[in-house]
């Protein structure tokens, strides 16, 4: 036989979903793969149980129109700026595919992408897989900040795009404004553009806010923003996503998403509409319910006596291990959930750096999981008792 491709031979599969069969294997909570064990809104469940009244073929490719006037009113109230439905959006398959469509509109073999690490796994693989060479910027703890020298290295040197998460996946850092003036100077300088990640925008904790860079000036026009309904209205099975950028932009997302899937569920996206349409309460009602959730988790974590990084933003957090004198943090992650219950994710795979001393536990969860979860690692001191 041939060979096969040679990209798939370049990455891994998802440490993060990998994590997931670990948990069903070992019955471990898991908090791992971050996604809710609580309903959505009840809005969305509502029009979703009247089956007959949804459509069951096929939407428009780039998104059904009411759902796409509905997101396009809903990003301008947070984004500041006005979003034309009809030309500035496409609908995907959840942001993951958002992000590699973005990616294949701007990207040719050979180019450079710069991408901050630690960076959700998903970003090497896209830019592998739309020919692009990844450039790591290391984000260092426990702020998380970057070197402003380089991140220019990175462009002078070619990056065509910057891959920005914020609020950040894995690390919960939220990007100060200041720090995304410096990103968007540089871009303008370097003529490169800015696709983002931006699923958890309305999961940032005080005295922290979101700052769309897209709505920075000289910024609108070389920004893909890119999210989806998953965190924001607890339906990560949906795959719901999204892409909003300038009209040229469009145009080349939608032929490539057109392609890659066609469109996203027509059925779901007539259920979510309800969901966009929820008053601004909503949004607030959501942060405080995670913030009770941060706390509540953190506090536990600190009672136990596991050092961690506090997030800013999102719904994650960074536990130091090191004491535990593990040199595999997956074979740690793997222990922690046979031997505790409880399901983490080995922070090897959202570094470039040379790090196995980290590991990302999610807090989306009700607070009987949380509670649970939180039992269980009482006895992770154990562990070190066993390796030792």
């Amino acid at each position: 036989m041939r060979p096969l491709g040679s990209r798939a031979a370049a990455f891994s599969d998802s440490v993060i979903r990998r994590m997931t069969r670990v948990c069903q294997q070992y019955n471990a909570v898991n908090l791992s793969q971050g996604f809710p064990d609580f309903d959505p809104p009840r809005e969305l469940l509502d029009r979703l149980a009247r089956p007959l009244e949804l459509p069951h073929q096929y939407s428009i490719t780039w998104g059904a129109k009411n759902f796409r006037e509905a997101l396009a009113e809903k990003q301008r109230r947070f984004m500041g700026f006005p979003i034309d439905p009809e030309r500035e959006i496409v609908v995907t398959c959840g942001s993951t595919e958002a992000m590699i469509c973005a990616m294949l509109s701007i990207c040719d073999p050979g180019d450079k992408v710069a991408v901050f690490s630690p960076f959700y796994e998903n970003y090497g693989a896209d830019a592998i897989l739309s020919g692009a060479e990844p450039v790591y910027i290391p984000l260092r703890p426990p702020m998380f900040d970057f070197d402003a020298d380089e991140l220019e290295d990175a462009f002078r040197g070619g990056a065509k795009a910057l891959i920005l998460c914020n609020p950040s996946n894995p690390s919960g850092k939220v990007f100060t404004r200041e720090e995304l003036e410096l990103i968007a100077r540089l871009a303008i300088q370097y003529d490169a553009y800015v696709v983002t990640d931006e699923v958890y925008e309305h999961i940032v904790y005080a005295p922290r806010k979101h700052t769309y860079i897209a709505s920075l000036p000289g910024m609108r026009e070389r920004t893909l923003s890119c999210s989806s309904l998953s965190k924001t209205y607890s339906i990560t099975g949906w795959r719901l996503g999204y892409i909003i950028a300038p009209p040229d932009i469009i145009d080349a997302a939608r032929k490539v998403h057109d392609f890659l899937t066609v469109g996203a569920a027509a059925p779901l996206q007539e259920a979510a509409v309800a969901g966009l349409l929820l008053p601004p309460e909503y949004y607030g009602d959501l942060l405080r319910g995670y913030t009770e959730k941060r706390d509540l988790f953190l506090n536990g974590l600190r009672r136990i006596g596991l050092p961690f990084t506090e997030p800013q933003g999102a719904y994650y957090v960074l536990v130091d291990v090191s004491a535990f004198g593990y040199v595999d943090d997956f074979e740690f992650c793997v222990d922690l959930a046979k031997s505790v219950g409880v399901g983490a994710v080995p922070g090897s795979s959202f570094f470039r750096e040379d790090v196995n001393h980290l590991i990302r536990l999610h807090f989306a969860k009700s607070e009987s999981t949380l509670n649970d979860a939180l039992n269980r690692l009482q006895s992770i001191w154990e562990i070190r008792e066993k390796s030792g």
